[in-house]
């Protein structure tokens, strides 16, 4: 596990201070970035070797190798990053000399996304070398737009749906991610490494994925801007998947316009994913995002949901004044919650997971093997294989919490029970539920906090989650839009704001994010990259 990743990102200090200085624009800087990666060793350009910065980008690019150089490996470090693209230097300067969107902004990918130059693991040592060539059509198109993919950032392993007894951010491949505002505690998950990679400043963006909260989460507790977007502006082909209903990928970034504007670069029609072609107002999201007005805009504010924490309720209830006071109208929503929803809800993802699984194993190269015939293909090619492997590498693999999920899977192929379930779930999360609090309380978007601070992490207890907090799983489970933004700390830890809106509202929901950064009154805190101490 840890030797795989200390030969990958252990490359010392070969970047040193550069005499280069540039102007950064809030709304229209280049990347901030991680290092380089070739499959067991990194030769990142030395300061002699690197040409002399030429672009924003460029230098950008350096900076974030450097952070992720003093910051990501060693014992404190943040295990944000698992791999990094061998060139990503000479991709950061031929795309700053052009004139797409992105300009060589740089871009770090979850590892259960497909792209090209690096292995695709989902964290799992039975895909360590999972070499497909391929780029899933999201990262092709962020590549098409000016982005440079610099490498792949940790995540829970399987995207958290491995075991009920997980720990948020462990993967066997890149081990426990940690929080850079306090080390001893939890990135979230299972977008942890994005999340992390983004608050530490490796990266001006990051991809994550979500099935219900692993966009939103990382990013409220990291204190970055996370936008799930609703299921269908990105295409899920050559993602590892769980749920063909829920997932989606989605971006991770400092600011609102970042998120827009890579949430632009990476979106559009597949024709390999039904999904991508029902989508509506596909868009430039980043447009109007600057002048968009508060006033008159109607709110539903869902007091239910703040939770069970006063400092939580108070850091929110300053961003409602903030809201307020800009123009918009509060509207306080109450309604009672019909659980069914969640329970079909799981029934979906464990029918789906097993289904998708073994289409996408099915679909991949094999992997390693002697080179003879019989021999050649040792890739897993199903779930059982997956659970095989868990099984014969238990001292690795289930150290530290078991597989259950993957077991109760492997059972779940009533499809007639599923049918019903998923035509439950996305019902009650979507018209019922959503559609009802927007069309009923006449407003346009809704209002909660995302979650509450991040714990301790404990891999031999596993995550502590504070439920009462937020309300995400409706807009996860019928497919729409779901806005993090930072909105103040709990002792120095970030807590986020969500903003919900109707299917396919993303471009209002991300408007509605930005105008909210504007007004935003609280302080935001910065990652000390230590261990947790009160507040002074």
């Amino acid at each position: 596990m840890t030797t795989r990743r200390t030969a990958l990102l252990a490359s010392g200090a070969v970047l040193t201070a550069l005499a280069f200085t540039m102007p950064i624009h809030a709304q229209d800087r280049a990347p901030e970035t991680p290092p380089a990666m070739s499959p067991g060793t990194i030769t990142p350009p030395s300061v002699e070797q690197s040409p002399r910065p030429q672009s924003e980008a460029e230098f950008l690019a350096l900076s974030a190798v450097q952070a992720i150089e003093k910051r990501d490996g060693g014992p404190d470090g943040l295990n944000a990053v698992i791999a990094l693209n061998p060139n990503w230097y000479q991709e950061t300067r031929d795309a700053s000399r052009t004139r797409t969107m992105l300009r060589g902004r740089t871009v770090l990918v979850k590892d259960n996304i497909e792209t090209r130059e690096l292995p695709t693991t989902a964290g799992s040592l039975s895909l360590k070398d999972n070499r497909t060539g391929r780029d899933a059509p999201l990262i092709a198109n962020i590549r098409r737009n000016g982005g440079v993919i610099l490498g792949k950032t940790n995540l829970s392993e399987w995207a958290n749906i491995r075991s009920n007894d997980s720990t948020s951010g462990w993967s066997a491949v890149g081990g426990l991610t940690r929080n850079p505002h306090a080390i001893d505690r939890n990135s979230c998950g299972s977008s942890s490494g994005s999340g992390a990679a983004v608050a530490a400043g490796f990266a001006w963006g990051a991809i994550g994925t979500e099935t219900n909260g692993s966009i939103t989460c990382p990013a409220s507790i990291n204190g970055v801007v996370g936008f799930k977007p609703s299921v269908g502006i990105v295409s899920r082909t050559h993602v590892v998947p769980i749920s063909s209903t829920q997932d989606t990928a989605g971006p991770m970034t400092k600011i609102v316009f970042d998120a827009a504007l890579l949430l632009t670069a990476m979106a559009g029609e597949d024709p390999a994913d039904s999904a991508t072609l029902t989508a509506q107002n596909r868009t430039n999201y980043a447009s109007g995002l600057s002048n968009f007005s508060l006033e008159g805009v109607r709110i539903g504010v869902m007091r239910n949901q703040i939770g069970n924490r006063d400092d939580v309720r108070d850091i929110f209830t300053q961003s409602l004044a903030d809201l307020e006071r800009a123009g918009a109208v509060l509207v306080d929503v109450e309604f009672e919650v019909n659980n069914q929803m969640f329970a079909d809800s799981f029934t979906v993802l464990l029918f789906e997971l097993r289904e998708g699984m073994n289409a996408y194993l099915e679909s991949i190269p094999a992997i390693g093997g002697t080179g003879d015939e019989t021999d050649s293909d040792v890739a897993p090619r199903s779930l059982a294989d997956l659970i095989a492997f868990n099984e014969a590498n238990a001292e690795t693999e289930m150290r530290w919490f078991d597989q259950g999920l993957f077991l109760v899977a492997e059972q779940t192929t009533d499809r007639e029970a599923y049918e019903k379930a998923r035509e439950n779930a996305v019902r009650i999360a979507g018209k019922e539920t959503l559609d009802v609090l927007l069309a009923n309380n006449n407003v346009d978007f809704l209002v909660a906090p995302t979650r509450g601070p991040a714990w301790v992490s404990d891999l031999v207890v596993g995550d502590n989650f504070n439920s009462s907090i937020g309300f995400g799983s409706p807009a996860a489970i019928a497919g729409y839009p779901h806005l993090t933004v930072p909105m103040g700390a709990v002792e120095g830890l970030p807590v986020g704001i969500s903003f919900f809106g109707a299917k396919w509202d993303d471009h209002a929901v991300l408007k509605l994010g930005a105008a909210y950064e504007k007004v935003r009154t609280a302080d935001l805190p910065t990652p000390s990259f230590e261990r947790w101490k009160p507040a002074d």
